[in-house]
Formats: C-alpha cells, structure tokens, sequence
C-alpha cells in the first residue's frame, strides 16, 4: 500500500500546473510544491489527513494549500525593499567598518583610502566648480537639505547634482 505522500506525489506535474496558473514561473511553482510537500508531511505527522478514502487525497485541501503558499511568498517578496548600492552615502568611518569586517590591516586600509582620494581629487579638479562644492559640501557632512536651505538652491537641484558627480567619479575610478 502506497504512503500518503507518494500518491500526492503522483500528481506533481498537476501540482505544478496549478502553481503556475497563479502567476508565477517554473522555478517558483517547483519551490512551493516543493514546500507544500514539507507542510503535508508535518502536518500527517502530527496525525492530520488529507484522503478522502485509502486512494483520493482532498485536491481541494491541496488546492488551498498551494494556493495559500503561493500568497504568502507574494507577501513576503512585496515587503523586500532593494535598495542600489549608488543609493547609500558611505562615510569614512563606514569604509573604515568595512575593512575591519574584511580583516584588511589599517596600514592597507590607508594606501587604499590614499589611493582612491587622490583619484578622486584629480577628477574634481577636472570638474565643473559647482559640480565639485556641491560634492565637497555633501561629502564633507552637511545635508542637502541645510546646503539647499543656506543657498536657497532647490533641494532636488542639489541631490541630482551630487548623484551625478557620485556616478561620475564612480566610472572614473572604478571602472578604469
């Protein structure tokens, strides 16, 4: 006699389809049958049952099941927030954090803070003069929003202007 388990296994190209018809690719669907198999083997395990007799398993049951799964992980993928790392200000003190988690020695540290500080001089200087206050003023701790209130320069005028000089020197010095 087959286990509860390897005639729902039968029907996992079944399984699959009506995973996919929710809207999602082969991929995912696998990963919740995948996962719906893992909740149906606790929950037998814990006595439960999903046969209607010793040969039908509930497909409604199972039907809730996949389809209450697939909302959960929508759920979940809805609440992520991603975030571009040219999206972060990282401050010498963070740089500095990141080298100690990378176990890099301060003397390393230094040449390389050196390294890229000099490149980045060098680009500013080629820079425009508003291009290059706007990025020192930012980089230097002041917030847009007090720089922008101080010059009376719109505040969006200064966040694009700083982004651009960010991406600028980004490709300057990394992607040489």
């Amino acid at each position: 006699m087959k286990s509860t388990l390897e005639i729902l296994a039968e029907k996992h190209s079944d399984w699959i389809r009506i995973v996919r018809s929710f809207g999602c690719n082969q991929d995912t669907a696998q990963d919740v049958v995948q996962e719906m198999y893992i909740k149906i083997h606790f929950l037998i395990s814990k006595g439960g049952d999903i046969m209607y007799n010793e040969t039908e398993i509930n497909h409604f049951y199972i039907f809730r099941t996949l389809r209450t799964m697939f909302i959960d992980l929508t759920r979940k993928q809805g609440k992520v927030n991603l975030i571009s790392i040219d999206d972060v200000d990282f401050t010498d003190r963070d740089i500095k954090n990141i080298f100690k988690k990378l176990h890099i020695s301060e003397f390393d540290e230094l040449d390389n803070i050196e390294k890229y500080e000099s490149k980045i001089n060098v680009e500013l200087d080629n820079m425009h003069w508003y291009d290059r206050k706007i990025y020192n003023h930012i980089q230097s701790g002041e917030s847009i929003k007090s720089l922008s209130d101080k010059t009376k320069i719109s505040y969006y005028s200064i966040y694009n202007t700083y982004n651009k000089v960010k991406k600028y020197l980004s490709k300057q010095i990394f992607e040489k």
